[in-house]
């Protein structure tokens, strides 16, 4: 974790730039919790809510003022955390509409952090203008993409162990 911190840290450097330029910070949302069948909105688990609390210690101070979320609850609720640090609303967007969310991306200056799902974070980083498409694995919570810039973004893959990792003997 203090790796990733610094790492972040580093990039947040960049404000004047970041700020004139549009950051945006997108996750897939945080490990839900078991689904009963049919179930297509299950909550976070005790990891997620983790992960959630987590992204929030990370982002806190990244300059964020808008925070975009889909209709789930797992993203709302990945969200939350954030939300509550920096006493923003989440507002949602429907996880089909990735042509509305980015033009609402690309018309904001400043920081968003947007949370969705591991088919639509890709969709929006490309759309962005990132020259590298991504993949985003079924079993994967970890990754943080910063896109600073608007047509082409720089593009970041960062990733968020839960745990810190373990020092080599």
């Amino acid at each position: 974790m203090p790796l990733l911190v610094f790492a972040v840290a580093a990039f947040l450097s960049l404000a004047q730039f970041a700020h004139a330029q549009g950051t945006t910070f997108l996750v897939r949302h945080a490990e839900k919790a078991p689904a009963s069948e049919g179930d297509k909105n299950p909550p976070l688990s005790p990891a997620g809510r983790a992960r959630a609390e987590a992204l929030a210690a990370i982002l806190k101070d990244a300059g964020i003022t808008v925070i975009y979320a889909t209709e789930f609850q797992r993203t709302q609720q990945t969200a939350e955390p954030l939300g509550r640090a920096l006493n923003l609303s989440v507002t949602v967007v429907p996880a089909a509409d990735t042509a509305g969310l980015v033009a609402k991306l690309k018309d904001m200056r400043g920081q968003a952090l947007v949370v969705g799902h591991s088919n639509t974070i890709p969709e929006v980083v490309k759309a962005l203008g990132a020259k590298d498409a991504i993949r985003i694995a079924d079993d994967e919570y970890d990754s943080l993409f910063v896109c600073i810039g608007r047509d082409p973004a720089l593009s970041i893959r960062l990733h968020m162990p839960l745990a810190a990792p373990t020092p080599p003997p």
